[in-house]
């Protein structure tokens, strides 16, 4: 989990560092998603309906879900010029667009965004470049964001990260 102790010049704890991390030699797995996911209070797993495919969730919503492309992202992402990358996607929630855009400018190899999520406060994860701790930082964000404030409040003082 990530290390919470790092903090700003306000005191401020600092769940994610503005670099652009690549993984050293191994890949992240949906497993090691799994595992980091599930140790925050109240998370559970579910299968999205339509897909599939895993998430992990709260009562308040789903916090970071496994997302592959659909026929309209593929298109939609070639119309750009680009495409949707190799390997496992995690896509997350993050607390507003302007995290998201802040997290996209510094990251821009392990985290990306489709015109789908226009508007909308999440972004995407390549976990073929992420390493362990970074992926558990963003998390740890992302369950922050749904965490009722109390529940995620005591969690921070208790120093449960």
């Amino acid at each position: 989990m990530p290390d919470l102790s790092r903090q700003d010049d306000m005191g401020a704890c600092l769940l994610w560092r503005p670099a652009d991390r690549v993984d050293d030699g191994g890949m992240v797995s949906i497993e090691d998603v799994r595992t980091i996911a599930l140790a925050f209070p109240g998370a559970e797993e579910a299968v999205s309906g339509h897909t599939g495919a895993a998430s992990w969730r709260l009562k308040s919503g789903q916090f970071a879900w496994l997302r592959g492309p659909s026929a309209t992202d593929l298109r939609q992402l070639a119309e750009l010029g680009r495409e949707w990358p190799e390997g496992d996607v995690l896509a997350v929630r993050v607390a507003d667009l302007g995290e998201k855009e802040a997290l996209l400018a510094a990251e821009p190899v392990a985290l990306f965004t489709i015109p789908h999520f226009d508007g909308y406060p999440g972004l995407l994860v390549r976990l073929g470049v992420v390493d362990r701790e970074r992926l558990a930082e963003i998390i740890t964000d992302a369950w922050l964001v749904r965490a009722p404030a109390r529940v995620a409040k005591e969690w921070l003082e208790q120093g449960l990260g």
